[in-house]
C-alpha cells in the first residue's frame, strides 16, 4: 500500500486539539466497581478539562449521569459503546508532512478473546461490535482522514517518541498477530505510524487482561528517555520480568542510534480483586495533557506521594495531577486506557478512505 504522503505518529506530549474519553457502560468489565469506577473516569475527564478540550463519548441511556458527574467543562459526543477503553479501540492520530490529520483504524479483536480470520482480521462479534468500529465511526462523525490497517494493535501496547521509535511487546502485538512475523508487524508499524525502530520489551504484569500492555511497562518521557516500571521484591511475580524489560532497554537504540536514557518507577503493593487476580496497578499509566500530567493513585498514602514526587521532577515544566482510581483499575485499565490524544492538524477538503 502506498500513501500519497508518509505519516507519523506525534508523541503523546505535542499539542493535543482534544482528549477523547468513553463513559464506562459494561458492568462486567469492573468485577464489582461499576457504578464507582464511573465516579473515577469523571474524575480524570474533569482534570485532563482543565488542560485541553475533552470529548467524552457516552451512551443515550448513560448522557444525564455523565453530565452530572463530569459537569460542564467536558464536551459529550452521544455514541455506541460496547465498552470505555478508548486508547484501544479508538483511532491512534497521525500527522503528514502538510500537518494533515489522520487516524489509523486498527484490527480490534477484543483483546485476542477473538479469532482470526485466513486475512489476519478478526470474526466479528455481537458484544464487541460496537468496539470494533469505534475508531471508523469517531474518524466519520469529524471528517478525518481514514487509514486502515491490517495489523490487530490496540492504542496501549504501543508508546511512541515521535521520531521514529516506537515500544511494545512482544508478549502482546506478536500474540494479536500470530499469522505475521516480526518483521511483518515492523513493516507495518512503519507504513502506518513512520517508525523505523521498534524496541520490543518482554512480558507485561501478572495476570494484566490485556498480555502485556506496554503503557504499563513503559514510556517515553523525552525523544530518547524512557520511564519505566520497577520492582525491587524477588519474592514478587512480576520482579523478573521487569528486570528483563530494563535489561532489554539499557541495551536498546532509538531511530536515530542513541542509546536511552532510562529511569525507573516502583510498580505499588499487590492488590489483587476478589477472585484473586492481581491488578495491573502502574504509576506510568498517565496521560501527557496540554501542559499537564494526569497520574494515578492507588489508594498507598505512602507510595502514591513519592511516584507524585518523581513525576513532578520528571515533567517539572507541566502541572501533575494526582487522580484515585482505585475502582477504575478493577476494570483492567488506567488513565492511559480511557484516553487517546487527538494532536493538532487539518483536515482535507474532502473525507476519503484508505
Amino acid at each position: 500500500m502506498k500513501f500519497e504522503h508518509s505519516w507519523r505518529m506525534p508523541a503523546e506530549w505535542a499539542l493535543h486539539q482534544c482528549c477523547w474519553i468513553a463513559w464506562p457502560c459494561r458492568e462486567a468489565t469492573f468485577h464489582g466497581r461499576f457504578e464507582e469506577a464511573k465516579t473515577d473516569v469523571a474524575a480524570v475527564a474533569r482534570s485532563i478539562a482543565s488542560a485541553e478540550k475533552v470529548k467524552l463519548l457516552v451512551r443515550e441511556t448513560d448522557f444525564e449521569e455523565a453530565t452530572q458527574l463530569c459537569g460542564p467543562t467536558v464536551k459529550f459526543v452521544k455514541f455506541e459503546l460496547s465498552d470505555s477503553w478508548t486508547r484501544d479501540s479508538g483511532p491512534s492520530f497521525v500527522l503528514n508532512k502538510l500537518h494533515e490529520l489522520a487516524g489509523v483504524d486498527w484490527y480490534f479483536n477484543a483483546y485476542g478473546s477473538l479469532p482470526l480470520q485466513e486475512d489476519g482480521s478478526p470474526v466479528s462479534d455481537p458484544e464487541f461490535a460496537n468496539d470494533q468500529t469505534l475508531a471508523k465511526r469517531i474518524l466519520e462523525s469529524e471528517k478525518i482522514f481514514r487509514l486502515v490497517a491490517p495489523l490487530v494493535l490496540e492504542g496501549g501496547s504501543i508508546h511512541v517518541n515521535g521520531s521514529g521509535t516506537l515500544l511494545t511487546t512482544e508478549q502482546c502485538l506478536l500474540s494479536r498477530n500470530s499469522g505475521k512475523t516480526q518483521l511483518e508487524i515492523e513493516g507495518l508499524l512503519s507504513e502506518f505510524l513512520g517508525i523505523s525502530k521498534t524496541i520490543w520489551l518482554g512480558e507485561g504484569l501478572q495476570d494484566d487482561e490485556t498480555n502485556g500492555h506496554v503503557d504499563n511497562l513503559a514510556c517515553f518521557v523525552k525523544e530518547r528517555v524512557v520511564l519505566a516500571l520497577n520492582c525491587e521484591d524477588s519474592n514478587d511475580p512480576n520482579y523478573e520480568l521487569l528486570k528483563d524489560n530494563l535489561r532489554r532497554l539499557r541495551l536498546a537504540t532509538d531511530a536515530q542510534g542513541r542509546l536511552l536514557e532510562v529511569f525507573t518507577i516502583n510498580q505499588p503493593a499487590a492488590a489483587f480483586r476478589r477472585n484473586g487476580d492481581r491488578l495491573s496497578q502502574s504509576y506510568l499509566n498517565f496521560y501527557l495533557a496540554n501542559g499537564a500530567v494526569i497520574c494515578p493513585a492507588f489508594g498507598y498514602s505512602t507510595e502514591d506521594e513519592a511516584a507524585l514526587e518523581q513525576l513532578k521532577c520528571l515533567f517539572s515544566n507541566r502541572r501533575v495531577i494526582q487522580v484515585p482510581i482505585s475502582n477504575l483499575i478493577h476494570g483492567g485499565g488506567g488513565i492511559h486506557c480511557i484516553t487517546q490524544q487527538q494532536p493538532f492538524g487539518r483536515n482535507r477538503v474532502n473525507h476519503k478512505t484508505f
